[in-house]
């Protein structure tokens, strides 16, 4: 079974953890218009390289506590600095 993969940008760090904001355009199902939506997921960082703003990939894992759910990968790019 494929493991998710999600890409968004890191709202906030801490010491081996990052919180990863990933947005996503669904289609409202009456009025059909586009809406943004927002889901926070909490990741490990075990380099500590992440930075606020930068935008990261991650992938689900095992469960690593009581809300990371999550692992970064890679970064992809960086924020605005």
């Amino acid at each position: 079974m494929a493991r998710k993969e999600l890409i968004g940008e890191v709202v906030s760090s801490y010491k081996k953890s990052v919180v990863v904001k990933v947005s996503r355009i669904i289609t409202h199902p009456l009025y059909k218009k586009q809406i943004k939506e927002f889901t926070k997921v909490y990741a490990e960082d075990i380099q500590g390289n992440t930075q606020i703003g930068d935008v990261v990939k991650v992938v689900e894992t095992r469960p690593l506590s009581k809300l990371k759910r999550w692992r970064v990968v890679e970064i992809l790019s960086g924020g605005a600095k």
